[in-house]
């Protein structure tokens, strides 16, 4: 059985997680096509978006990076240079490719402000956590219960426009994607709660907290 919850503090004791394989950034026209070639031939990624932090009431930006990854290469599609390649939407409508993410309602309504997609064949852990008994919703967390690691944040906040993403960004943007990923291939590997285990587990996690 897994732990059900933790807590920050717990949390922040723990030893960084960080994506190690290959990063390739896709930052011109001529890179989508050889790095959605490869990314046809997998069965499962992992996705997460990142989209420049705005700090004044009013203001937003588009999403300016989508970052699609494997257990060891992670592709960076600069969308603030590149747009919304045609060939990148597809990509995001295939069916035969399982794309693994967390809060994908927030990713794809940023998407949607960059062009119409059509998302197809995708897992977002939040959905399906439960099923396997963790009651936590953040990658952060989730990442801890089954690795006992931390997936740092501390990049979160900055500025995704950059003319050149630093080494933290894109090792920080690698990351939640392959998290996402190592999270799905792990839960998958393990039996499913019923639905009577999932709520008796509900119900005996509010009564410690309460």
């Amino acid at each position: 059985m897994l732990t059900p919850k933790i807590t920050k503090e717990e949390v922040n004791t723990l030893p960084i997680a960080e994506f190690r394989g290959e990063i390739i950034i896709v930052d011109e026209l001529l890179k989508i096509k050889p790095a959605l070639e490869y990314l046809r031939q997998q069965k499962f990624v992992g996705l997460d978006t990142e989209t420049k932090p705005s700090f004044q009431r009013g203001t937003t930006h588009k999403v300016s990076l989508i970052q699609i990854s494997t257990l060891d290469k992670c592709f960076l599609f600069r969308l603030n240079k590149i747009g919304f390649p045609e060939e990148l939407l597809r990509f995001l409508a295939d069916e035969k490719i399982k794309k693994v993410g967390l809060s994908l309602r927030d990713d794809f309504n940023g998407l949607k402000k960059r062009s119409a997609i059509k998302p197809a064949n995708f897992i977002d852990l939040q959905n399906i956590a439960k099923d396997y008994g963790i009651l936590e919703l953040s990658l952060q967390k989730i990442y801890a219960i089954l690795f006992n690691r931390k997936i740092s944040k501390s990049q979160r906040l900055s500025n995704w426009e950059n003319p050149v993403l630093t080494e933290q960004q894109a090792c920080y943007a690698a990351t939640d994607a392959w998290a996402c990923l190592q999270i799905y291939l792990h839960l998958i590997e393990k039996e499913k709660l019923t639905q009577k285990e999932i709520e008796k587990l509900i119900s005996e996690v509010n009564s410690i907290q309460q």
